[in-house]
């Protein structure tokens, strides 16, 4: 053979093999559960990516939703020693501290307990992709709290059948050392009007309504969190100023931390522990002060 064929082969090899790396897609990654205590999951390689510093607040500056705390706190505790516990969904008013708790309960259980307890979290977006996940997780060696924020579902949304599955189902069930915590503003993960709506056009109502709000059984906890009232506000409120030292040590007396946390409130529309939060950041700027969540 001459080498101008030779050539020519040995390209149209490297052609090819070229071709099938892209459609193979990038290699899994290399999972180092040593790199950090909270993971985000990224399914396109079964990534799970370290964050080192999560976006969270201690444990004692959430106020106001001290019985679910201590609720998901005690389920907490008992699944890092290694008892049964429960999938948990926190589900109700928005701003009241639902993924700040997850994130808050986890760093303090694993504090408390000294258990490599490790939280990886899931984008509502790759649901699908749970099955996957579940596979490193059994194979990790570690207990794990699964978490994804913001959770719900809507019209002809099938992602549903795959967290079902995750949760309670399948032959081979849930991994012992993983737990499912969830937040969503819907008590059934569903809008009001899809469970309505398949009410009103199936031949049999109760069995298309039990189809889709079974998700939400799977579930053995459901902790709710209601809009706050003013004293619980001003509660999140002193509770945050008296932790940064912005009230009488930066010249501000209660009363007018008060008043100024109740003006930015109507201002924002209602109470929660997001607007307390936010006016805790706008007072802290005004006064030159860095505010260090941990």
């Amino acid at each position: 053979m001459s080498d101008d064929f030779n050539t020519q082969i040995l390209a149209e090899v490297r052609r090819l093999a070229d071709a099938l790396e892209r459609l193979a897609g990038p290699p899994p990654a290399v999972n180092d559960w040593g790199a950090a205590d909270c993971f985000v999951w990224v399914p396109a390689n079964r990534h799970l990516a370290p964050v080192p510093r999560p976006n969270r607040v201690a444990l004692k500056l959430i106020r106001g939703v001290d019985h679910v705390r201590d609720i998901l706190q005690e389920n907490t505790q008992r699944f890092a020693e290694g008892f049964p516990a429960n999938n948990v969904l926190l589900w109700g008013a928005r701003g009241m501290g639902k993924s700040s708790l997850v994130k808050a309960v986890h760093e303090d259980v694993r504090a408390a307990t000294g258990v490599l307890l490790k939280l990886v979290e899931v984008h509502r977006e790759d649901i699908s992709s749970l099955p996957d996940l579940l596979d490193i997780l059994k194979a990790s060696g570690h207990r794990v709290i699964v978490f994804c924020d913001d959770l719900s579902f809507d019209h002809d949304d099938t992602a549903y059948k795959s967290l079902k599955a995750a949760l309670d189902g399948g032959i081979e069930g849930r991994p012992d050392n993983v737990l499912f915590y969830a937040t969503s503003n819907r008590r059934h993960l569903l809008p009001r009007n899809m469970i309505e709506n398949e009410q009103s056009t199936a031949i049999n109502p109760s069995e298309a309504v039990e189809e889709k709000v079974s998700l939400s059984d799977r579930f053995g906890l459901w902790l709710g969190f209601h809009k706050c009232g003013q004293e619980d506000y001003l509660t999140m409120i002193d509770g945050y100023a008296d932790h940064f030292d912005l009230g009488l040590a930066s010249g501000i007396d209660r009363e007018t931390l008060h008043r100024e946390a109740l003006e930015w409130a109507t201002t924002r529309g209602g109470r929660s522990g997001r607007v307390a939060w936010q006016y805790i950041q706008d007072l802290a700027g005004r006064l030159r002060k860095p505010l260090d969540k941990d």
